[in-house]
């Protein structure tokens, strides 16, 4: 397997955003799965190089990078030293930088006998559930789209969180970041920005209008994002389909770090879900 970690590209937002490729190197283009983390996460926690390689073995060409203000930084991928970048994060940022990582490899002619540019997958977790949605209904590049444990709404994470006055008058609040200690910054330019693109940003939009075959994944022990949003968004999207892993939590009975060398059970399933949605 051929393994590249923490390539850097440039981003949209005057900081670069971290890239890893994971695929079998044979000479045969194969279908790319572009990986999205969630809030507060990044592209090494926990499993998910475990679940990168189970893709790539699987014969997919596997991308997964750090969204450009996700508080990480080139020299420390991992966490966040960056809390001022993680306080100037927004939606339309991290759509950016989705769109930048596509570009990427759509031009990047050293993987031209690897990576098969007409069947590109999104796959987007937590927050980017609804990321990769959004991303699917406004570029034909994208084949289909899986949320994993996704939200069904950021207007509801935005909008409606905490006193909106003392926000706008202190111009930053703090949520604590439980595993790390760290009291995270949002600046209020998160809710200016997501006012000034409310309608790109309603996943209920994107969902309805989506042309492209949708999966949708959630754990039925999910106390993060519930289970009602799951349904939220099949209701929206009828033609999509919905596969509920019983006995997972939001990050499907792992954790960070994961010292195991397997998937646990229920990212094994997930794994195998959208293996065999993908090739259908």
């Amino acid at each position: 397997m051929t393994i590249s970690k923490n390539n850097i590209i440039p981003g949209k937002h005057k900081k670069p955003i971290v890239v890893d490729t994971f695929y079998i190197e044979n000479s045969e283009t194969k279908p790319i799965i572009i990986f999205c983390h969630g809030y507060k996460g990044f592209k090494d926690w926990g499993a998910w190089n475990l679940m990168a390689k189970a893709f790539a073995d699987a014969g997919f060409f596997f991308i997964k990078f750090n969204f450009s203000h996700n508080g990480g930084t080139v020299e420390q991928p991992i966490d966040f030293p960056d809390l001022e970048a993680f306080g100037n994060n927004n939606y339309t940022k991290e759509l950016d930088d989705l769109e930048s990582v596509i570009n990427w490899i759509c031009q990047n002619t050293s993987f031209k006998n690897e990576a098969d540019l007409g069947n590109i997958n999104l796959l987007g977790h937590s927050r980017a559930g609804g990321i990769v949605t959004i991303k699917a209904e406004e570029d034909n590049r994208i084949k289909k789209v899986i949320s994993l444990a996704g939200v069904s709404s950021f207007g509801k994470r935005t909008s409606t969180t905490g006193d909106l006055e003392q926000w706008k008058k202190d111009g930053v609040k703090y949520v604590l970041n439980g595993r790390t200690k760290q009291k995270m910054p949002h600046f209020y330019q998160f809710y200016e920005d997501f006012i000034q693109n409310e309608e790109r940003l309603t996943v209920k939009r994107a969902v309805s209008n989506l042309k492209t075959p949708f999966l949708i994944i959630h754990g039925d022990n999910d106390t993060s994002v519930l289970i009602d949003e799951a349904h939220n968004l099949h209701k929206w999207q009828p033609k999509s389909v919905l596969k509920i892993i019983e006995g997972a939590n939001h990050v499907f009975n792992t954790n960070h770090p994961w010292q195991q060398k397997n998937l646990s059970t229920q990212l094994k399933k997930v794994t195998s879900l959208i293996i065999s949605f993908l090739k259908e």
